[in-house]
C-alpha cells in the first residue's frame, strides 16, 4: 500500500495563522471560470448573430412584405448588424407618428448618424392614398411592433448569454463561499486539535518537572542517589520540551511569509552520504545493518541543503527510534522509470498500523510505538513532507513487504540533469 503526503489543503489547514491558500486558490479557480464563460458567452452570441443575419439577409424581406402588405421592400448592403437596423427601422417608424417637420429632421438625422452598412428600403406602402389619420397612425404602429418584436429576437442571444452568464457565475460564487466555508470549519477544527496536542505535548514534561523540582525544593527526597535522578528526570523533560519548542518552531516558520529556501545545484548521492554519516554512531548504538544503494553515477538536483537534510535526518531518526535493535535499514538513490530522483528509506522493522499510516504526515500523529515509549511528539515526518514539497517533490509511506523489508518512506525529486 503506497500513502501519500497529505495534500496542499490539508497541510495548510494546520498552519498557526489563517491559511490564505483558502482564498487565494478558490479566487483563481473563479478567474479561469469566469474566462472559460465569457469566451464561451462570447461564442454564443457571434454564432446566434451570424445566423440571424443569415436569416434575416434571405427571408427578411418576405416576411415583412406578407405581413405589412408592402409592395417593395428590399436590404441594401450586406454588411451592418442587423440588431442596429431594427432599432434604426423602429425610430423610423415612431418618427412618422410625429408632425411632419419634426418627422422629417428625424428620419434625416437617423440616416445621417445612424447607418451602419445596413439600410432597409421601403417602398410603396399599401397606404398609399390614405388620408384617414387614426389608420395611418394604427398600420404605424403595427410596424413599430413587428420591428419591436424582430428587435427582441436578435437581442435575445444577449439576454440570453447574459442570464447564463449571471447564473452561471453567481451559482460559482456561491459553490465557492460553500466550499470556503467547509474549509474554515476544518480548519477551525484542526486550529484547535493542534493547539490541543501542543498543550498536551508541553504540559505533561512540565508537570513532571514541577513535581521533581517541588520535591526537590521541600526536601522530601533524602537520599543523595534519588535527587541525582530527579535531576536526571528534570533534564531529560526539559530536554524534551526544548525539543518539541524547536520543533514547532521549525513547522511553523517553514510556513511564514519571509521564509524562503536558499537553494543551490547539489550532487544528490555525496549530499546522501553526508547525511548518513550522521547518524552512524546511533546506528551501531542499536546494531542496526545499513544496507546502502548509491551509484557512482552523479544525480543533480536543486535544494536547500540544510532543510533538506533535515527532512531526511528526520526519517532516518524516526528509523532508528521506533525500530527494535538489530533490524535492518535499507538506503537507496536511484532514478524512477518517470525520470524523477527517488530517495528510498526502507526497514524490517515495527510494521505501521494501517490506521496511522493514512495519517502518518500530519503534524502531532504518533503511533503506538510513540506512545508506548512515551517518545516523539509527531512532528518530524510532518516537516519533512512539508520540506520535500516545497522543493518540488513528495514524500510517500510505501507499506507493501518487498526485498524483506516491511515498509519504506520514499522521496520523490524533480531532477536537473545526469551526468
Amino acid at each position: 500500500m503506497l500513502i501519500s503526503r497529505p495534500s496542499e489543503d490539508s497541510a495548510t489547514a494546520w498552519r498557526i495563522g489563517k491559511p490564505d491558500s483558502i482564498t487565494g486558490e478558490n479566487v483563481k479557480d473563479l478567474k479561469w471560470f469566469l474566462i472559460r464563460k465569457f469566451f464561451i458567452c462570447m461564442l454564443f452570441i457571434f454564432i446566434s448573430e451570424e445566423l440571424l443575419n443569415l436569416i434575416y439577409k434571405k427571408w427578411l424581406v418576405f416576411f415583412l412584405s406578407g405581413l405589412l402588405h408592402i409592395d417593395q421592400l428590399s436590404i441594401i448592403s450586406d454588411e451592418g448588424n442587423m440588431m442596429i437596423l431594427m432599432f434604426q427601422m423602429i425610430l423610423f417608424s415612431a418618427s412618422r407618428l410625429l408632425p411632419e417637420a419634426i418627422s422629417g429632421w428625424v428620419q434625416a438625422f437617423i440616416g445621417r448618424h445612424m447607418s451602419n452598412g445596413l439600410y432597409l428600403d421601403i417602398a410603396s406602402p399599401v397606404l398609399k392614398g390614405v388620408t384617414d389619420r387614426r389608420l395611418i397612425m394604427l398600420y404605424q404602429l403595427a410596424v413599430i411592433l413587428v420591428f419591436l418584436g424582430l428587435f427582441f429576437v436578435t437581442l435575445l442571444p444577449y439576454l440570453l448569454a447574459a442570464y447564463w452568464y449571471y447564473k452561471g457565475v453567481s451559482d460559482k460564487v456561491k459553490e465557492l463561499l460553500q466550499k470556503e466555508k467547509e474549509q474554515k470549519e476544518v480548519y477551525d477544527k484542526q486550529r484547535n486539535l493542534l493547539l490541543s496536542d501542543i498543550a498536551h505535548d508541553i504540559k505533561t514534561p512540565l508537570t513532571t518537572v514541577c513535581g521533581y523540582a517541588k520535591a526537590l525544593a521541600d526536601d522530601v527526597v533524602e537520599s543523595e542517589e534519588k535527587k541525582k535522578e530527579y535531576l536526571r528526570a528534570v533534564y531529560a523533560k526539559s530536554m524534551r520540551m526544548d525539543e518539541l519548542i524547536t520543533l514547532l518552531f521549525e513547522y511553523v516558520k517553514l510556513d511564514s511569509s519571509g521564509f524562503a529556501l536558499h537553494t543551490e545545484q547539489v550532487e544528490a548521492g555525496e549530499f546522501l552520504r553526508e547525511n548518513i554519516a550522521l547518524l552512524y554512531a546511533d546506528f551501531e548504538e542499536k546494531g542496526m545493518e545499513l544496507a546502502i544503494s548509491i551509484p557512482e553515477q552523479f544525480f543533480f538536483c536543486e535544494m536547500d541543503r540544510v532543510q533538506f537534510g533535515r527532512a531526511v535526518t528526520n526519517i532516518l531518526t524516526n528509523a532508528v527510534k521506533y525500530n527494535p535493535k538489530g533490524c535492518k535499514i535499507g538506503i537507496s538513490l536511484y532514478e524512477s522509470a518517470q525520470g524523477s530522483l527517488q530517495i528510498r528509506i526502507a526497514d524490517n522493522g515495527t510494521p505501521i498500523e494501517e490506521e496511522f499510516a493514512l495519517r502518518i504526515f500530519e503534524p502531532f500523529s504518533r503511533g503506538d510505538t510513540a506512545r508506548r515509549t512515551g517518545g516523539g511528539n509527531g512532528l518530524g515526518l510532518s516537516i519533512s513532507a512539508k520540506i520535500v514539497r516545497m522543493h518540488g517533490g513528495e514524500l510517500t509511506l510505501d507499506t507493501t513487504v518487498r526485498d524483506g523489508y516491511v515498509k519504506a518512506f520514499v522521496i520523490s525529486l524533480p531532477m536537473n540533469r545526469q551526468c
